[in-house]
């Protein structure tokens, strides 16, 4: 395999030197509004609407090969494209767009570490108003279903001592104290490390050190020895733990996109309430 053009998080400081380097994209994934305020030079961005397919009352799920090689050749991306994603609110939008990649065997991506918060706090130059992508074709395929988890595979590995279902979650979404489906509550036997918990929220939104984001998950019993299954409501918060867990070098991490917009509005799925296992605060 080639080398990386770039590492798996990149820091705007190391950004900046391969702005417009060909073979490299940066994607804004969020509204077109908030990019025209103010965005990366050179970026294209992607609506993050157009990563999901909808089947109410689930939301959150992979969307056909079709469409996705019509929303990603639609931004300029190619399977030689060397990605890196970026939003404004946590990057979790922008690490869904990195594990749909995933999925279909597109390895090359990075992640702007810190988003646009990043970007603005290290004062790195910004642009404004629209900026046309040039389509490109990307043949679609999903290359990589081992980064994928549906119901009926979690529904499998309840009780597996090899595998954690983990969720992203609120604390109190875990609980069922925020209910946000038929059913409040959590998948059996998950264990729950809220997704805020792995950046600096009151600074520049970097991840923490991956020696805080080791210690974080193997608190809560998330060990690389294990599969992962990751969720949250729609597979948005828990796309950026895909992310962070595949960048600390977990080999077996899965995405389940349905998360608790599936599991909790099925009455024939098991749920629990109350606390279970958390990671550090």
């Amino acid at each position: 395999m080639p080398e990386r053009r770039l590492p798996l998080l990149v820091a705007p400081e190391a950004l900046a030197e391969h702005l417009r380097e060909p073979g490299i994209l940066v994607v804004y994934v969020g509204p077109a509004e908030r990019f025209a305020s103010a965005h990366v030079p050179g970026a294209v961005q992607l609506e993050y609407r157009a990563l999901l397919r909808q089947e109410p009352p689930v939301g959150g799920l992979l969307p056909d090969a079709e469409t996705l090689a019509k929303v990603l050749g639609g931004v300029g991306i190619t399977p030689q494209t060397h990605v890196v994603a970026y939003d404004d609110e946590g990057n979790g939008r922008a690490a869904r767009l990195l594990w749909t990649l995933d999925a279909l065997g597109h390895f090359e991506y990075s992640l702007l570490d810190g988003g646009l918060a990043a970007w603005r706090a290290a004062d790195q130059p910004l642009e404004t108003g629209s900026n046309p992508p040039v389509p490109a074709d990307y043949p679609a395929d999903l290359a990589n279903p081992e980064a994928l988890a549906d119901r009926e595979y979690v529904q499998a590995h309840l009780g597996d001592a090899n595998t954690v279902i983990l969720d992203a979650r609120s604390a109190a979404e875990f609980r069922g104290e925020d209910v946000r489906a038929a059913r409040g509550g959590h998948i059996p036997g998950a264990v729950n490390v809220e997704w805020t918990r792995q950046f600096d929220r009151e600074g520049d939104f970097r991840l923490l050190p991956p020696e805080s984001l080791r210690e974080l998950f193997r608190a809560a019993g998330v060990t690389p020895d294990k599969e992962v299954i990751a969720h949250c409501q729609t597979h948005h918060r828990s796309a950026l733990t895909y992310f962070v867990l595949r960048y600390l070098g977990y080999p077996r991490v899965r995405g389940y996109p349905g998360s608790w917009s599936e599991w909790g509005n099925d009455p024939n799925l098991p749920v629990e309430t109350g606390d279970g296992v958390h990671g550090n605060v």
